[in-house]
């Protein structure tokens, strides 16, 4: 049997797609062949009957476009990329892993989209959502071992470019989509500063957490695509890095301790591999209110998803899957004040976070990317704790594969940076992991 599992450099398919070492509409049809081998199993992409003849017409139209010449060419150009199915992409139905018919649904191709196409790629296809990117999970596998979650709700995202079906893929994270499932499945996830990937065209679960990213094999992949996706990009030939290694913070406390005990061994292991390679690590204190910080940033995002869905709940609410009728339920138990006030809670705690961080002298945040590994259990995805304060605060994070756990399976470590600094954030990942991938003997690739 065909292993679940394939490294794909989106940097190095890129660079032979452009220089013509490569060709378009054969590298669309690996990728058809790559998803018939495997997707049965993994069952990443929402099912599409023509997706062959399709992609494959994407990929001539793109040749035929333009430009010829390889230095001309954009830098995507054909590459296949996975599209997380709440993201409108024109000739593809919307269907946000429910019940409910797609012509509802529908509404006007994605900018993030756009910047794609723009960039020279092709849309391999749609990736299976958790029901509306709440919780009610699809039926996604973990190549890593299918009795496994993925995790949630980015979870075809995650599985197509861990089992090497796409190079890139687009996903969303609320409170913890990108990176507890970038975690799961063994590849690199990052979540940018909240805003910095305009969200129209994206089906809402709470606004104001509601962050396009998108996964990679490396961080050199995720950079390139970051380049692309992320308003006013900076690259690294236009900012220069600032001199030495970054300051890496710990945030012991309340929030630290909700990883279980596999997690914080392997959390300790990484944090020695990262000292031994010269980085500072600093523990900080922080988050002693913890349950406060969950609790308000749950208030907003039920209270958002509910008005989200004031007409489709309203029209098609017993077409809902549960998880998603119990959230949106509890979201109209809600009322404007304490929605209110919770967002001047918000507001505070992305005040004292940055506070903190500064007078602790730290660049970077670290913690475990997950609780755990992906639970052998398909009903549900995963606890997103891990990822929740750096959701709440709209700071650019990202998971890299670090180690794995005593059954095998693998384990990420979560790095943050400032809000607004996702370049930085991405420069330092890269030496970050290559540190990391010195301890890490049994990676796949």
């Amino acid at each position: 049997m065909e292993t679940l599992l394939r490294y794909r450099s989106l940097v190095r398919e890129a660079e032979a797609l452009r220089s013509g070492a490569d060709d378009p509409v054969a590298a669309a049809l690996r990728t058809c062949d790559r998803i018939d081998a495997v997707d049965a199993r993994v069952r990443a992409f929402v099912p599409e009957a023509a997706r062959r003849t399709r992609l494959a017409e994407a990929a001539r139209e793109r040749v035929a476009a333009g430009p010829r010449e390889a230095g001309d060419r954009p830098p995507l150009y054909g590459i296949p990329v996975g599209i997380k199915d709440i993201v409108h992409a024109d000739g593809l139905p919307t269907r946000a892993g429910s019940a409910l018919p797609p012509e509802v649904l529908g509404g006007a191709q994605a900018t993030v989209v756009d910047r794609l196409l723009a960039a020279g790629a092709l849309i391999a296809g749609k990736t299976v959502t958790a029901e509306f990117a709440v919780t009610a999970p699809g039926p996604t596998r973990n190549p890593h071992n299918p009795a496994h979650t993925p995790g949630g709700s980015s979870s075809g995202s995650a599985a197509a470019v861990a089992a090497g079906m796409v190079p890139l893929a687009i996903g969303t994270q609320t409170v913890g989509s990108m990176i507890r499932p970038a975690a799961y499945c063994g590849v690199v996830g990052f979540k940018p500063t909240y805003g910095r990937i305009p969200a129209d065209g994206v089906i809402p679960n709470a606004v104001s957490f509601d962050t396009l990213g998108c996964y990679a094999g490396d961080v050199a992949g995720v950079t390139l695509a970051a380049s692309v996706l992320c308003d006013a990009w900076q690259g690294a030939g236009e900012r220069t890095p600032e001199a030495g290694r970054p300051v890496l913070g710990i945030p012991v406390g309340p929030y630290l301790e909700r990883a279980d005990a596999e997690a914080l061994r392997a959390f300790k292991e990484q944090l020695e591999l990262l000292r031994a390679a010269g980085y500072a690590v600093c523990e900080v204190p922080v988050m002693g209110d913890f349950e406060r910080i969950a609790e308000q940033l749950f208030t907003m995002n039920r209270y958002e998803v509910a008005r989200a869905h004031t007409e489709w709940f309203g029209r098609f609410g017993d077409r809902y899957r549960d998880e998603t009728a119990a959230a949106i339920r509890q979201g109209h138990t809600i009322g404007d004040a304490d929605y209110e006030a919770a967002r001047i809670r918000r507001a505070a705690f992305r005040d004292r976070l940055a506070g903190e961080a500064a007078a602790a002298g730290i660049d970077l945040w670290t913690a475990p990317a997950a609780t755990g590994p992906a639970p052998a259990d398909l009903t549900h995805t995963g606890k997103s704790v891990m990822c929740l304060p750096w959701s709440n605060a709209g700071l650019p994070s990202l998971s890299l594969p670090a180690g794995r756990a005593a059954n095998g399976l693998p384990l990420g470590l979560q790095v943050v940076g400032a809000q607004g600094a996702d370049e930085q954030l991405l420069q330092a990942a890269a030496g970050l992991e290559s540190a990391l991938a010195k301890g890490d003997t049994r990676a796949h690739r």
